[in-house]
């Protein structure tokens, strides 16, 4: 069903938007409901399909991407089941704490974990609070900017 949808996705960005969009949606009515009626799927999965499917709209860079890392998690789970999706959203994990960025771990400051780099990491600080770099830049200078540079209202002449 995930292909079945990508293939109308495709379809309906490749024809002029008004026709596109038309034929998409009446497709995936049409191609979803023989689907159940057939017997090939049930009612939950073109439900999961629709919604993965909407949700893909929200980060359109990234599709392709997406596209290959739903269909590996996919077949894990029609073979192993739940524990097949583990194993897959773990080796994600695994791949993505051994990326680097410049020098520096892709997942810093949550992995490798430091606690004083966590002031900007769910909640922005202000600006004047992070005197210092974060740990996994290394840098020769820790200090980021000097102190007392929070701002003042400015002083009456």
């Amino acid at each position: 069903m995930g292909l079945v949808f990508e293939i109308l996705r495709e379809g309906g960005i490749r024809l002029p938007s008004p026709i596109g969009s038309a034929i998409s949606i009446v497709g995936a009515l049409v191609i979803g409901d023989a689907a159940i009626s057939a017997g090939l799927v049930g009612a939950p999965v073109v439900i999961v399909v629709a919604i993965t499917g909407i949700a893909s709209f929200l980060v359109v860079p990234y599709t392709a991407a997406l596209f290959i890392l739903r269909l590996i998690l996919t077949i894990l789970a029609g073979v192993l089941g739940a524990f097949g999706v583990i194993i897959g959203l773990l080796a994600i994990l695994v791949h993505l704490s051994a990326l680097r960025s410049f020098g520096a771990p892709f997942l810093s400051p949550l992995l490798p974990f430091a606690w004083q780099d966590q002031k900007d990491t769910f909640i922005r600080a202000p600006l004047w609070t992070m005197l210092t770099r974060p740990k996994a830049i290394r840098s020769l200078d820790p200090v980021r900017q000097g102190w007392g540079l929070k701002p003042q209202p400015p002083e009456d002449n």
